[in-house]
């Protein structure tokens, strides 16, 4: 674990706490993208040879990778993989000490603490689609002090299915997640039209990160584009005084690892009202906004 000075200049974190995001170019050096991106290649290709979520189980008995139903040996459809921070030591180095955790300490204060990890990878005609929610309704804490790193592993534009969020969303309401008491992973149909008018592309080059505040409305398209992968890998970390409400969707051996400064001895606790999430027992939550894994059922 490293300790460094300030990387954000202060017009940076204005703009983050007024729209709710940033890019930053240069998170990781050359020679670590490029091993990342290695490991991705080799990733796709083993999951060649599955029909079904495969792969060690992460800490709660679930697959580590999650396939779409498309998903086939000629044309493969990775699309999660959980906690890869447990499984390559490149993607824990990024997770520990890539100048990204640095920029999360800038915004958050100097004590950072993990939370868990993934990547959302859209491969070449992927017909994967993330529905607008917030993040906090999957992992609400005590305060709204969290931010998920999103690194993008390739370059990334809206045609091969980059993220859109809705700019200044993270100091409006806490949408619900639950429609007539089921819950759905999304915000109702009526918001998401409204979000949907009001959206923008996160768009950058690999390497780049996009700082994303746990409250932000977000989500994104299918890829579209011929032949370009669109990786991300996003990891989520909190001020080590906001302390998890509810169970972690992704259960991590990693979690509660402070990436910066020191373990809090209090909880910080603010006026804040949010749903307890329901956690999916599939191998990704995509199945919870109706897109089934690949050999399984919903």
């Amino acid at each position: 674990m490293t300790t460094a000075g300030k990387i954000l200049s202060q017009k940076q974190r204005e703009q983050f706490w007024r729209d709710g995001y940033l890019v930053v170019d240069g998170a990781v050096d050359g020679g670590t993208l490029a091993r990342l991106r290695r490991q991705m290649d080799d990733w796709t290709a083993e999951s060649r040879g599955h029909n079904q979520p495969y792969g060690e189980p992460t800490v709660d008995g679930r697959p580590r990778f999650d396939l779409e139903e498309s998903h086939s040996a000629a044309q493969p459809a990775l699309r999660r993989i959980n906690n890869p921070a447990e499984i390559s030591a490149d993607f824990h180095t990024v997770m520990t000490d890539a100048p990204m955790v640095d920029m999360v300490a800038d915004l958050i204060g100097p004590n950072v603490k993990y939370h868990h990890c993934k990547i959302n990878s859209k491969l070449p005609g992927s017909t994967m689609v993330v529905r607008y929610h917030q993040d906090f309704c999957y992992t609400p804490h005590t305060n709204d002090d969290v931010i998920t790193a999103l690194l993008l592993l390739d370059d990334v534009d809206e045609d091969n299915g980059c993220l859109m969020v809705v700019p200044g969303t993270h100091r409006g309401t806490i949408d619900s997640l639950f429609q007539d008491g089921v819950f759905t992973g999304m915000v109702a149909p009526a918001l998401e039209q409204d979000y949907l008018a009001r959206q923008v592309p996160i768009e950058g080059k690999a390497g780049a990160v996009c700082l994303m505040h746990t409250r932000l409305q977000h989500g994104s398209e299918p890829n579209l584009s011929a032949g370009r992968r669109r990786a991300i890998y996003l990891c989520v970390y909190s001020a080590a005084d906001a302390v998890p409400v509810a169970r972690n969707p992704m259960p991590s051996t990693l979690e509660g690892t402070i990436v910066r400064g020191q373990a809090s001895p209090v909880a910080r606790m603010v006026p804040l009202e949010v749903e307890l999430p329901q956690q999916p027992k599939s191998a990704s939550f995509f199945t919870v906004i109706g897109q089934k894994s690949a050999g399984t059922e919903i």
